[in-house]
């Protein structure tokens, strides 16, 4: 197997990749804004790159035969020139979306997903969209609140299908070391439904201590997630998500255990492994 050009190396989910990938043998390159702070597992090569500054990939990408790309941010300035760097060195790629729907050409996209998603179906290269619905580690968020007994945020009966990081970094080894996934896109979810309100009660149980809910106006709401986010655009329609998965929860597919061979891990067992982040 030749070398993997892991992106958002240590991340939510490209640290579970890279320590994956090393653990297997495999050779793995680690695309990092600084090496010499970076922790990563014995074996694995860092090198110095930034996605914002695409010229900067081109150590990186020497004799890479497949890359696994996290897009950082909201925004998709510098997509155009990161894939054509990918697409003129690499063969394969698999890319961490987000579940949405194919964007033709001409159409505008409502995520930025949808954009580096048409970028790559455009080159030469085999691809692997991997589209996680929401992530069970966004609720870290909460962490600061969740140690004053009271998560204050909107929407507290959508019901969502969150997945744990893991999950979704053993999807995506799975998908970089094995054949037939070319052309896929593989919307993952975790294997329950449970509303932002049993996700902070099974939080505060993981941590020893009762978290209740309290609902947050969505006027406040909007004004904390533009001050964290920045983006109008994104925060309209993260909050118009939530709104909708209180009448359509979130759906559940069994992408995870038919590739994996196993159950998808619970939202209980990512609140055992993040405990100690909530504390």
């Amino acid at each position: 197997m030749s070398r993997i050009l892991v992106t958002g190396a240590t991340g939510n989910v490209g640290k579970h990749v890279v320590s994956q990938l090393a653990g297997a043998g495999l050779q793995v390159r680690a695309l990092v804004r600084d090496p010499d702070r970076a922790k990563l597992p014995e074996g694995v090569e860092a090198v110095n790159g930034d996605l914002s500054v695409p010229e900067t990939l081109e150590p990186a990408l020497k004799d890479v035969e497949s890359v696994f790309l996290i897009w950082p941010g909201f925004a998709a300035e510098t997509a155009r020139d990161v894939v054509a760097a990918i697409a003129a060195h690499a063969r394969r790629v698999v890319y961490l979306s987000a579940d949405v729907e194919d964007l033709a050409d001409g159409e505008s996209p409502t995520l930025f997903h949808q954009e580096v998603e048409r970028l790559i179906r455009h080159t030469g290269l085999s691809w692997t969209f991997l589209r996680p619905v929401g992530f069970a580690a966004n609720t870290l968020g909460w962490a600061d609140q969740v140690r004053q007994g009271v998560v204050r945020w909107p929407y507290g009966e959508a019901r969502r299908s969150l997945i744990h990081e893991k999950d979704i970094a053993a999807v995506a080894v799975h998908v970089l070391t094995s054949a037939g996934h070319g052309g896929g896109k593989y919307v993952l979810s975790g294997p329950e439904q449970l509303s932002q309100a049993e996700q902070a009660r099974i939080i505060g149980e993981a941590v020893g201590r009762e978290v209740r809910w309290a609902e947050l106006p969505l006027d406040v709401a909007r004004e904390q997630l533009l001050a964290a986010w920045g983006d109008a655009r994104f925060v309209d329609g993260a909050l118009a998500g939530w709104g909708a998965f209180v009448d359509t929860p979130e759906r559940i597919t069994d992408t995870v255990p038919k590739l994996l061979g196993r159950p998808a891990l619970t939202f209980r067992q990512w609140a055992t492994d993040h405990a100690t982040d909530f504390r």
